[in-house]
């Protein structure tokens, strides 16, 4: 059972996050550098032909195209519809077959016990209430099922950004979590607890070469990514916290880089057996 004791409206939260991940580019951002983590969780997760997947937070499908591709009936499920739109397109284009639904990460819209595969590629870190999350991952899975996420860890890029972003964002709701700390080993098996087994959990880097320098980072970031994107909107016209935003964002990227044209963002990849 969750533990969360959240009181937010969540039809107004939803509608937030949504707006949240349609600003920008995420696709675009999904693409350039994240694009090959999806098949390394296809790959952890054993997935094959005629397995029933569910990618939670797909996004534009990522992982969820490329276990399609070996075979798998996947659904992509995602609480923004354009980023589910554009992921279909992705995947007519290339000719695999999938279905895309609409689904808050809280409360899917699934049968339990409905999937052999639940997995997320660096999406259901996003949502907000971490043990609903992982409550309704664990329903939808059957028995003997397997739970595979990546996340980005809170030592790595996004956790550090998340961690500089947050004197500007506004508060998050009563009972709302950080998303790095699903990068984070122990958190993820106290919110599975005892109802997985088998659980096998790597810390590994993805290496990006995309920037030049620090502003670089900061102006991609600024200009694609629906989080960083909402802290600029929150500071408003205060030209004096936009600016030190800038400041404080590019310094990241400057230390993330260490003098050297390569980044490595570090994630967590964890897979489970439900018991």
């Amino acid at each position: 059972m969750s533990s969360d004791t959240a009181t937010v409206d969540d039809g107004q939260l939803a509608a937030r996050h949504r707006s949240m991940w349609a600003s920008g580019d995420y696709p675009r951002l999904a693409a350039e550098l994240v694009a090959p983590l999806g098949p390394v969780l296809v790959e952890a997760a054993g997935i094959g032909a005629g397995d029933r997947v569910l990618d939670v937070a797909a996004g534009t499908g990522n992982a969820a195209i490329p276990a399609a591709r070996r075979g798998a009936v996947v659904t992509a499920s995602d609480l923004t519809p354009e980023l589910l739109e554009r992921g279909r397109a992705d995947a007519e284009r290339l000719g695999v077959a999938l279905e895309w639904r609409e689904a808050d990460a809280h409360a899917l819209p699934f049968g339990g016990n409905e999937f052999d595969v639940v997995m997320s590629c660096i999406g259901v870190m996003f949502a907000p209430f971490h043990q609903r999350a992982a409550d309704e991952m664990l329903r939808v899975c059957r028995t003997g099922g397997t739970i595979a996420l990546i996340n980005w860890t809170p030592e790595g890029h996004i956790g550090q950004l998340f961690a500089t972003m947050k004197p500007y964002m506004p508060a998050p709701p009563p009972g709302a979590q950080p998303p790095p700390l699903w990068g984070r080993e122990d958190h993820v098996r106290a919110l599975f607890g005892d109802r997985v087994t088998d659980v096998v959990a790597q810390r590994r880097t993805l290496p990006v070469t995309q920037f030049a320098d620090g502003a670089a980072f900061r102006d991609y970031f600024k200009a694609v990514y629906g989080p960083t994107i909402a802290a600029y909107r929150n500071v408003g016209d205060d030209a004096d916290r936009a600016a030190q935003l800038d400041r404080d964002i590019a310094r990241l990227g400057d230390e993330l880089m260490a003098g050297s044209p390569r980044m490595e963002w570090e994630y967590l990849l964890l897979t489970a057996r439900k018991a």
